[in-house]
């Protein structure tokens, strides 16, 4: 596309005689015009048109003809353009005791959780959903019950949207963790399965004197924590994408999705190109939104990030 600016020079009178200066001006006012931007295409096509800018442009703004200015999360075409927000499930009882929750279903959403859930569904009332996804994750699960209370459409439940299975960092605190070593003192003491209170109640050891090498690596290289034979923070990448095409291949053009701290930091990585390193580039809040728009080649625009004025007010989003 080839723009002309139509510029005009002004003339600046001073030190004229006051007979020539409105000889001056007479003769400016005869050729003055209205500045003008004029446009066209520079192909043999002709002009730009609606459909045009749909097929041509990327989300990239002004970033016309560079093919990789984005790229696909889908690899595929969409049906339609897709907007899709994202929302952290309400405070949980883990995280009011400071633990790593990862795919436990142990933290459940506190008082305070479900507040901040009706202060989601109060901020999102004016806008349509086509669906609601949601982790089955219990945290995440009664967080999306109280966002889609009265809506028609049932509540979608997909595995990709399970928050990081972090093994035995599960239940750590402040830098302690459950460790497997008192696990295996209730195993012999009983002679018997685990029961999920007894993992609850057992005392905290200090993760950075057990396991020192993997409470660092997790804390300072997330993407090379490894543990029993996986790097949890990449398989988690791979299922991200996996819940994008699930998500964006579902017949409608507005989705709400409700999950965890760890795999929304995912969703947004993964839609934006971004690697597993930069995973704690990205911080979310519980009830936190986010959204994005993909346009039918499936190339995502993040538009807001962690919003949370309506934790704090009553503030109601319109789109």
């Amino acid at each position: 596309m080839v723009c002309e600016a139509l510029s005009l020079t002004i003339p600046f009178f001073t030190n004229l005689a006051s007979k020539d200066a409105k000889l001056a001006t007479n003769r400016y006012n005869l050729c003055r015009s209205t500045p003008r931007i004029r446009c066209s295409s520079s192909s043999a096509e002709g002009p730009v048109t609606a459909d045009k800018l749909e097929n041509d442009y990327a989300l990239t703004g002004t970033a016309y003809d560079f093919e990789r200015g984005t790229i696909s999360i889908t690899r595929e075409s969409l049906s339609s353009p897709k907007k899709v927000i994202l929302v952290r499930h309400g405070l949980s009882t883990w995280n009011e005791e400071g633990r790593v929750q990862g795919s436990s279903n142990l933290s459940v959403l506190t008082e305070a959780g479900v507040k901040q859930a009706e202060r989601c569904r109060h901020a999102l009332a004016k806008m349509h959903f086509d669906k609601c996804f949601s982790s089955p994750i219990s945290r995440a699960k009664t967080t999306a019950e109280v966002l889609w209370q009265g809506r028609e459409e049932p509540l979608v439940f997909l595995d990709s949207l399970k928050e990081a299975h972090l093994f035995f960092l599960e239940g750590m605190k402040n830098g302690l963790f459950h460790s497997y070593i008192y696990t295996y003192k209730i195993m012999q003491k009983h002679s018997a399965s685990i029961r999920l209170n007894d993992i609850q109640n057992l005392e905290a050891v200090d993760a950075k004197v057990i396991y020192p090498k993997e409470y660092i690596t997790w804390r300072e290289d997330p993407a090379n924590f490894y543990v029993n034979g996986v790097y949890p923070l990449r398989r988690l990448w791979a299922t991200a994408r996996d819940a994008w095409r699930e998500i964006l291949f579902t017949p409608g053009e507005s989705f709400l999705v409700v999950t965890h701290k760890s795999i929304v930091r995912a969703l947004i990585c993964t839609a934006l190109g971004l690697p597993p390193e930069r995973f704690r580039s990205i911080d979310v809040n519980n009830g936190g939104i986010s959204t994005f728009v993909f346009n039918k080649r499936g190339e995502a625009m993040l538009k807001s990030l962690n919003m949370t004025a309506h934790m704090y007010s009553d503030h109601v989003y319109l789109s």
